[in-house]
């Protein structure tokens, strides 16, 4: 029985049993939607990728995201995590930096990854395929802060006060006083479903941060919280990363130029992460964003299915 090649890679890091896993399924022909969503579950991880042909002969692949409940439109950590392992394949083991550009087809749609291969290591950063959008939201402090166990004074800081945005997957984005803050989040699964919208087949993930930082070159401290149908912490979320782009862009009011920052993610799970943010502004307006991070292969083997 010949089986399908797969890999697991830790998103986000540089190093192993540390970032957000990901499970890539390469050799995918035959199967379905309704195999593909049995595989995700049986892997089990927040994200699995099923590698295909691209359709555009242009790119470079086409990759079906699956949770283990459902398909995603578009993810940060699998987007890194495949670029990477594509980049890989090609090149197999470097002893000189190389580059590599990586196409990949997704529901959003075609999203361009550039990927850079050393001895050491391997880093991709990924152009949003979908500029942050602003989705009203009318917030309650007090019913916020009861969602997350923590006091009304504890949410927001300077002037950012919780907003909802979506660059390919919506997400309620809630600013904490602190670490201190940040670190005593629980999720009030019960109360949250007062708090968060639902939008299209779920409730809103919770992505909650802070300026104050555990690294001293970080510049957010994140922790992201699912609690539509029991609840979990995500170590390193792309996808809200990306929609943090536009919270970013419109409570800070950056200069004009780029503006690099490092998001610290998955600590309070001893599963540190580390996502970088490129934001460019032109006229105060976004014009783009990009997201990177490292990956390191833990595993790979033949799946029978």
């Amino acid at each position: 029985m010949a089986g399908r090649n797969y890999e697991v890679y830790d998103v986000f890091t540089d190093k192993v049993l540390a970032g957000n896993p990901l499970a890539i399924v390469h050799d995918t022909d035959g199967l379905d939607s309704e195999a593909m969503q049995k595989i995700a579950r049986e892997f089990n991880l927040s994200e699995t990728v099923f590698v295909l042909a691209a359709r555009n002969p242009a790119h470079t692949a086409w990759a079906r995201i699956f949770t283990p409940d459902y398909e995603m439109p578009f993810a940060g950590h699998p987007t890194v995590g495949t670029a990477i392992s594509l980049a890989q394949r090609r090149f197999g083991a470097v002893e000189e930096d190389q580059d590599a550009l990586i196409i990949l087809e997704e529901q959003v749609g075609p999203v361009r990854c550039g990927v850079r291969l050393t001895a050491s290591g391997a880093f991709a950063e990924f152009d949003l395929p979908k500029l942050p959008v602003q989705i009203p939201y009318n917030y309650d402090r007090i019913a916020i802060a009861n969602a997350l166990r923590l006091e009304p004074r504890e949410i927001g800081f300077e002037n950012h006060v919780p907003s909802i945005w979506d660059a390919g997957v919506p997400f309620m984005m809630v600013p904490v006083h602190g670490l201190e803050s940040a670190g005593r989040i629980r999720i009030n699964q019960t109360a949250m479903k007062d708090v968060a919208p639902t939008i299209g087949h779920r409730q809103l993930p919770v992505y909650c941060y802070c300026r104050e930082t555990i690294l001293h070159d970080s510049h957010f401290h994140s922790r992201m919280f699912v609690s539509d149908d029991g609840t979990y912490e995500d170590p390193a979320t792309g996808s809200a990363t990306a929609a943090f782009a536009g919270a970013i862009h419109a409570f800070d009011r950056p200069l004009d130029g780029v503006l690099r920052l490092s998001i610290e993610q998955g600590y309070e799970m001893g599963r540190p992460s580390r996502l970088q943010l490129e934001l460019d502004i032109a006229e105060e307006k976004l014009l783009g964003a990009r997201i990177g991070g490292s990956a390191v292969k833990i595993a790979e083997g033949r799946l029978f299915a």
